[in-house]
């Protein structure tokens, strides 16, 4: 009808209105990234060289050829090969499977032995065969396929607790002048000590143009004023008979009843037995 206007009709471009979306109920939404929960990704494989490489120093050292640091000193003289070439490298890594030559000899790692002795008397430390004298070898030959080597010295007189190893790393430390490890030595005198002279001795002595430190000094619970407790530093019990003979007394006995916190515990006269790892493990953090 004329004066009416029609309403225009909606067209495909017209823009529909916003409606609210609805979901039905326990609809998840998809998730636009893959699914990857149920593929693992593939473990990442450790070098299994690097795990197995060892220094070239530990590695002659755990030969039983000498310790780290001399075997440095060989490394840069260009005394050790691996695999036919020579090495002068401090640090250089080798695997297990490398073949290594000091002085044209091939090196074998050998598992490093801790032997605890009570030293009975007339054994030494001496390899000096002349006159008779028996060397403490003897008493842990059974301990161990390869050579063993005693820390510190004894003579035939001296009795107690003597460690044996081929770790050449510990035999250097306990050999150092600086090392601070206590030793408790039992010691028996021809008289009674006076206590002036204990006081003495407790202050340090001077030998040899050397001061020698003394931890402690006591006289031994019920028993003679001539038996007495020392603690030092030194593992040459030639230096204990030294600091009394000093004052003039004969040292009839001397006994190490503690190294470095080891003791005789359970351990009789003339046996032997293995540290254990613990033992191990504070040796060398001393």
């Amino acid at each position: 009808m004329p004066g009416k206007s029609e309403k225009p009709r909606k067209t495909a471009t017209s823009k529909p209105k916003n409606k609210k979306t609805t979901y039905k109920k326990d609809y998840k939404p998809a998730d636009s990234r893959k699914e990857i929960s149920a593929v693992k990704p593939a473990a990442r494989q450790p070098k299994k060289t690097a795990a197995d490489e060892i220094r070239l120093n530990k590695y002659i050292a755990n030969s039983g050829v000498c310790s780290r640091r001399e075997a440095d000193i060989y490394i840069q003289s260009g005394n050790v090969k691996v695999n036919g070439e020579p090495i002068t490298e401090l640090g250089y890594k080798v695997k297990p499977t490398d073949k290594v030559e000091f002085d044209g000899v091939k090196l074998t790692p050998e598992k490093k032995v801790y032997v605890l002795l009570n030293k009975p008397k007339s054994f030494t430390t001496s390899t000096d065969e002349s006159g008779g004298q028996r060397n403490v070898n003897e008493l842990i030959k059974s301990a161990a396929n390869t050579p063993l080597y005693p820390i510190g010295r004894m003579d035939k007189t001296t009795t107690g607790l003597l460690l044996f190893t081929n770790d050449h790393d510990l035999i250097n430390k306990f050999g150092s002048p600086n090392q601070r490890s206590s030793k408790i030595y039992q010691v028996s005198l021809d008289r009674n000590l006076k206590f002036e002279d204990l006081e003495r001795i407790e202050k340090g002595v001077e030998m040899d143009g050397h001061f020698l430190r003394v931890d402690s000094i006591s006289y031994i619970d019920d028993a003679p004023k001539s038996e007495i407790g020392l603690q030092v530093n030194s593992s040459n019990p030639k230096h204990v008979r030294a600091i009394f003979e000093s004052m003039k007394y004969d040292v009839l006995k001397i006994d190490r009843v503690a190294f470095a916190g080891l003791t005789k515990k359970n351990l009789a006269r003339g046996q032997w037995r293995f540290l254990t790892e613990q033992e191990i493990i504070n040796l060398k953090n001393v």
